[in-house]
């Protein structure tokens, strides 16, 4: 049987908009969701709509006004503060549309970064790094720094960053919003084979409803809700 890796139960999220008066803006409202093992699941959606916090909660990035979120059955908000640190870098790995790499450190040294956070050794983290990178075939760049290389290359470093410790899931926000359509085309397909040959699973935030299309199921949020478009 499949493996759940995330659930979420009645997800609500509620903003203030005026400190001065008590008035709050309902952006999700009562979102029921599952990913399981080795997929890829997409959420579509308008500007705007909650995608994006949705996905911050469901990383553990952000807290539900109501609601439950579970990684491997696991309830995120009985953990404290070290213990989702610790939970995030081991089991989850996050692509946003800006890569967020460090411009003092090189590709390979940005890969390791997340490796050594989670205790492993400079050697080990450096073996490991250069095969990520070369997965995503920028072996030959791993020496430069963000500034060196071009959009395309420096998100697929954040790409192989997100990959590190071997997460059970990966989130990627928009992660070729910032791209050319040349290179986002390259970013999509990296994704889909990673998804094949790695059976790595990934819940994406996306506008782009032609690479939806290649996912297991596809979402949209409307009206703080989320509508199965797709199903595999």
């Amino acid at each position: 049987m499949t493996q759940s890796i995330l659930r979420c139960t009645n997800i609500h999220k509620y903003f203030s908009l005026d400190k001065k008066d008590s008035s709050r803006l309902h952006v999700l409202k009562g979102i029921d969701f599952e990913v399981f093992e080795g997929e890829v699941v997409t959420i579509v959606g308008a500007s705007g709509s909650g995608k994006s916090t949705l996905l911050h909660i469901l990383g553990g990035l952000d807290q539900p006004t109501d609601g439950k979120v579970f990684w491997l059955e696991k309830d995120i908000s009985l953990f404290n503060d070290e213990k989702l640190a610790k939970q995030r870098i081991t089991h989850v790995g996050f692509v946003f549309q800006f890569h967020h790499l460090l411009p003092e450190f090189t590709a390979l040294e940005n890969v390791m970064i997340p490796l050594m956070i989670n205790s492993r050794s400079r050697n080990e983290s450096e073996e490991k790094a250069k095969e990520l990178l070369a997965k995503v075939d920028l072996s030959s760049r791993i020496n430069h720094k963000p500034t060196e290389l071009s959009g395309g290359e420096q998100q697929r470093v954040a790409v192989a960053r997100a990959l590190a410790n071997n997460p059970k899931i990966v989130f990627a926000d928009e992660p070729t919003g910032n791209l050319d359509s040349v290179n986002s085309q390259q970013v999509h397909e990296l994704l889909i084979e990673l998804n094949k040959s790695q059976k790595q699973t990934f819940v994406i935030v996306t506008h782009n409803e032609k690479f939806a299309e290649q996912s297991n199921r596809v979402f949209r949020m409307v009206d703080g809700k989320l509508q199965q478009l797709k199903s595999s």
